[in-house]
């Protein structure tokens, strides 16, 4: 293979794999993840939250497809991994997935989708506004309470309410924001907002 021909090669390869990421990433692309009946099933619900995976994803008792139970990625927040070989990337993951369990473990939840939005993201997990007993909502009070960044790679209805509420937690220099140097800052935090400690 001539050297131009495998130039041609690699970068169509590349160009297919950012457009697959592109896709992945992309509302438009997560369209056919959004599932009509799971307005139906979920929206405006109440359910029993049964197991707490992490600081941003949960589990509620009510079936979905194979599956025992629904799990559900809180739309529009971040929190740190509980499991990494990388130290930063765990920086308050354990305190983040206990404040969700005190929070929500075994508690009837409000369900609510982001109408006008897909329903699904990543791993096929149910993406929703968790509305506690009290009336707070379990995305917004882990950004106040600093255990939790607000997404902003993702576009939803509270996102502008989300970025306000993650500046507020960041001034007053709580859970995540104590102490904080940009390497503990997600990567794609530190890519989308290079300036952020700074201001």
């Amino acid at each position: 293979m001539s050297k131009r021909r495998r130039n041609i090669v690699v970068g169509a390869v590349l160009l297919l794999t950012a457009v697959f990421i592109w896709l992945e990433r992309s509302p438009v692309g997560n369209n056919w993840q959004a599932q009509p009946d799971d307005f139906e099933k979920y929206h405006a619900k109440t359910f029993t939250v049964v197991n707490v995976v992490d600081g941003d994803t949960i589990d509620i008792g009510v079936p979905d497809g194979k599956y025992e139970r629904t799990r559900i990625r809180l739309w529009g927040i971040d929190t740190p991994e509980t499991k990494s070989e990388i130290p930063a990337v765990c920086r308050l993951g354990r305190e983040a997935a206990e404040f969700t369990t005190k929070l929500a473990l075994g508690k009837q939840v409000v369900v609510y989708l982001d109408e006008g939005n897909r329903t699904r993201g990543k791993y096929d997990r149910l993406l929703a506004y968790v509305k506690l007993p009290d009336g707070r909502f379990l995305n917004e009070v882990l950004v106040i309470e600093g255990f939790a960044y607000a997404d902003l790679r993702f576009r939803h209805s509270l996102y502008n309410k989300y970025k306000q509420l993650q500046a507020v937690a960041r001034r007053q220099k709580g859970g995540l924001w104590e102490h904080v140097t940009r390497e503990q800052l997600p990567e794609w935090l530190q890519r989308m907002n290079p300036n952020l400690l700074n201001k």
